[in-house]
């Protein structure tokens, strides 16, 4: 009985650290993962993507512009400019740590003194699966040659690099 109580709370454990994969794919559920997008006017828009509890930042960012080239293609543009950029978490991410403590008396019993000293190692682990990150943007789609400023991606080869390297996700 007790091998499967052990057992039992083993797999319980397990299952609490596991998480889902990042998939790219449209958001289907209130907070769940996947992309959304909002025109805001001809030619702009608010592209987001909420990743699962424990993806990647740099994922859930490249997902993000990866809708918005796909956007920019479909929409009959060449490139797109990111005007406005904002990722957050939410949840937990405190992750394990591992302190050390000491500490010292003294004592006097008449003629028999002496001292003492302690020292202590402590760890956590953090089981879960940290936090889940999203990344919002507004952007502004272009056409032609696109300018040479940090903030501007050409659709086709974003839609190239960073959507065939999700592929080996």
């Amino acid at each position: 009985m007790k091998r499967l109580i052990v057992l039992a709370f083993s797999a319980a454990l397990l299952s609490a650290c596991a998480t889902s994969p990042t998939l790219y794919a449209p958001q289907t559920a209130p907070r769940g993962a996947g992309y959304t997008e909002y025109r805001l006017e001809a030619g702009r828009y608010r592209v987001t993507f909420q990743g699962n509890p424990g993806a990647p930042v740099n994922q859930v960012s490249d997902y993000a512009l990866l809708r918005s080239a796909e956007l920019a293609l479909r929409d009959g543009y060449d490139w797109f400019r990111v005007a406005d950029r904002m990722t957050q978490q939410t949840g937990s991410n405190s992750g394990s740590t591992l302190s050390i403590g000491g500490g010292s008396s003294s004592y006097d019993y008449g003629r028999r003194g002496g001292s003492s000293v302690g020292l202590g190692v402590g760890t956590s682990f953090n089981l879960g699966p940290g936090p889940a990150v999203s990344s919002s943007m507004e952007v502004v789609f272009g056409k032609g040659q696109p300018p040479r400023d940090a903030d501007v991606y050409d659709a086709r080869a974003i839609v190239r690099t960073v959507g065939q390297g999700r592929a080996a996700v």
